[in-house]
């Protein structure tokens, strides 16, 4: 990566009076680390933006103050946006030396076809977005590439100790994490239809039971004809004359 350079000048608004600087196109930025004093700075946004697109957090800025020949050699330690709006507000710049280790964390990006995925069904799941890394300044790598075209069959995966990473950088993560792995597809189960035969079975043995649960018809009760006595038929019938003597 060529080298990314940044011009900026110190500041005099601090707090809240910085939202004049936003407001001119300038974005408040800090100045700390290695040889140097907590210094308030400030930068044009769109030449700011730039060199964080190019820099990230995982590469050197060349950073110029107020026209001075030697840069500081700085590295993005932290960067504040609108949480809404999502507008830089500030960031941090942090100055290095050249000899000694730093620990970042750099992003991890997966590259190739995983085999598994169209030949077996299976789901390609990133596990890790990024890992800590320990190296020189000068061995920074931007980011990290995953390769999955070895992952042949589901459940595989790919390690953290798989990863290529350059000379002279130490990987800092724990070395038995999965980065990326295949994933199996969920299996939606089907339902078992029976044959016709058999749910005609079934159909027939729950009318026969729902036959047997309902009671006959005029149970319990007297026929018709008992229920309807003719007329007359508890009269007593009528004493007999007597002949007359």
């Amino acid at each position: 990566m060529d080298n990314i350079e940044l011009a900026a000048h110190k500041r005099d608004l601090l707090g809240k009076k910085v939202r004049f600087l936003r407001r001119k196109g300038l974005t408040p930025v800090s100045l700390y680390g290695h040889g140097v004093e907590s210094t308030s700075l400030q930068i044009e946004t769109p030449a700011l933006k730039k060199a964080l697109a190019r820099a990230g957090m995982t590469s050197l800025v060349y950073l110029k103050v107020d026209g001075g020949k030697r840069p500081h050699m700085t590295i993005v330690r932290g960067i504040q946006r609108d949480p809404v709006k999502g507008e830089l507000l500030h960031v941090d710049f942090y100055q290095v030396r050249m000899d000694k280790k730093l620990k970042i964390e750099v992003p991890l990006v997966l590259v190739g076809k995983a085999p598994a995925v169209k030949d077996q069904g299976g789901i390609l799941v990133q596990e890790m977005n990024s890992v800590e890394v320990e190296c020189l300044p000068t061995n920074m790598c931007h980011s990290i590439e995953a390769d999955v075209s070895n992952l042949v069959n589901l459940d595989q995966a790919i390690h953290v100790q798989d990863l290529k990473v350059g000379e002279g950088v130490t990987v800092l993560t724990d070395p038995a994490k999965a980065v990326a792995r295949i994933a199996r597809a969920r299996v939606e189960v089907e339902a078992v239809v029976a044959p016709a035969a058999e749910v005609a079975e079934e159909v027939e043995a729950e009318e026969e039971e729902e036959e047997k649960a309902e009671p006959a018809k005029g149970e319990g009760k007297a026929p018709a004809e008992a229920e309807k006595k003719p007329a007359g038929a508890e009269k007593k019938p009528a004493a007999e004359k007597k002949p007359a003597a």
